[in-house]
């Protein structure tokens, strides 16, 4: 298998996604949450079924499928390959203008806009000098979450159907929305989609098999304060914007954040705050390994909640949480061949694998909860969410070898 082919198919497709402005919305009451999604999952849709998949189709939710049929006689167990097409909110997914380059080390400045990818503040850049490297003029995201994986995935797709003497069972595809803010395949049809394991191609090194995730829950705080004029305000007003900052203020400055914790340590994040004086609101998230240390972390919010709300009895706080996704460990461990496959892909594309867990959830943490199984498989790309992401055009010939490496196994 000529993973050199497959690393420049995939990157062509992937320069041709990224061009898609997808980013989807927490906010919105839709499914998907952005009609500017479904670009390029028509676009999608089409490529597929000019491949000449069987089964393709769109349905009213946005999901996109199809069917690669088996190459051998045989019973083989039906496998997927998911991937999302939504980009996050954090930084604006319109216009990128994606940069192509040979990478000769040091420091990557991002066009005019004063960024810069520093190799002390992204390790994984000094493994690269002398390979293809993809970022975008620093004013935007790349998309290679999860654009990455959507072109992986056609790549490999589309290099099974000119190979018909690589044997395969039945593979399905499955592209999908708004990953990014949780719901991405909280209508997907598990139970009549008929496969009995997945992969997300979701990851970020090359060489990496992720088979657990953190648990994942939102908590959305609404405070409220007691508005009047500011003019006759004196023992009048309480201010929530004020009431906010207090509850902010409480949380530790070392512990319990992104920034202060790494490995298997789990976290509380304010990702939105908005409102005025008289209202605010401040959606968090909460990420741990353990679905205990998790409910956690929602106590301690509430319990900041509580204190700052005591400081005047003419304010209240109400919080609310819903979780998002669980753990798929505990799930995986009882299914071993799934994730022992992906293993033994990765090792005939030429990697050593590296079990390591994922600090945030895929679209697999649900999957895994609706009854598919489903380990996630790297994409080469790094520094997610930024506008210094990147990603390297070599692992991501890696990441279709390994689909069809997996498709291979499977039938074996």
């Amino acid at each position: 298998m000529d993973t050199n082919e497959l690393a420049e198919a995939a990157a062509q497709r992937f320069l041709r996604y990224v061009t898609f402005d997808t980013q989807s919305d927490a906010d919105s009451d839709t499914y998907p949450s952005t009609a500017k999604q479904l670009e390029l999952l028509r676009a999608l849709r089409d490529e597929l079924t000019e491949l000449g998949l069987d089964d393709v189709s769109m349905d009213d939710h946005g999901y996109v499928t199809g069917t690669l049929p088996p190459t051998v006689d045989r019973d083989v167990p039906t496998i997927a390959f998911f991937a999302h097409v939504d980009t996050a909110r954090e930084v604006s997914g319109a216009n990128v203008k994606p940069n192509r380059f040979r990478y000769e080390g040091g420091e990557i400045p991002l066009g005019s806009s004063g960024s810069t990818i520093r190799p002390d503040e992204s390790p994984e850049l000094a493994h690269h000098a002398g390979h293809d490297l993809i970022t975008t003029d620093g004013t935007t995201l790349l998309g290679a979450d999860d654009k990455a994986g959507i072109a992986e995935i056609m790549a490999a797709v589309a290099y099974l159907r000119a190979h018909p003497e690589i044997e395969h069972g039945t593979v399905k595809v499955a592209f999908n929305p708004d990953e990014e803010i949780g719901t991405g395949v909280i209508h997907f049809p598990v139970e009549t989609f008929g496969a009995v394991a997945a992969y997300t191609v979701d990851g970020s090194t090359a060489g990496e098999v992720q088979s657990e995730t953190f648990s994942g829950a939102q908590v959305r705080m609404t405070i409220r304060g007691r508005a009047i004029h500011p003019g006759w305000a004196k023992g009048e007003l309480v201010n929530a914007i004020k009431l906010a900052a207090a509850v902010i203020e409480k949380l530790p400055k070392d512990a319990r954040s992104p920034e202060t914790t790494d490995g298997r340590e789990g976290y509380v994040h304010p990702v939105v705050m908005r409102g005025d004086s008289s209202e605010m609101e401040i959606v968090w998230i909460a990420r741990d390994f353990e679905n205990d240390a998790l409910d956690e972390h929602i106590a301690f919010l509430k319990g900041i909640a509580e204190e700052v709300a005591a400081t005047d009895e003419r304010c209240s706080i109400d919080v609310e949480s819903t979780i998002q996704y669980r753990n798929m460990r505990d799930t995986l461990d009882k299914h071993p061949e799934i994730v022992d496959h992906l293993d033994e892909a990765v090792r005939r594309v030429g990697l050593e694998p590296k079990r390591t867990a994922i600090r945030g959830g895929t679209d697999g943490s649900a999957l895994t909860q609706m009854g598919l199984p489903t380990p996630n498989i790297f994409t080469g790309g790094h520094d997610a969410h930024s506008e210094r992401e990147w990603i390297c055009v070599e692992d991501m010939g890696l990441a279709a070898a390994t689909v069809v490496e997996l498709a291979r196994i499977w039938a074996e």
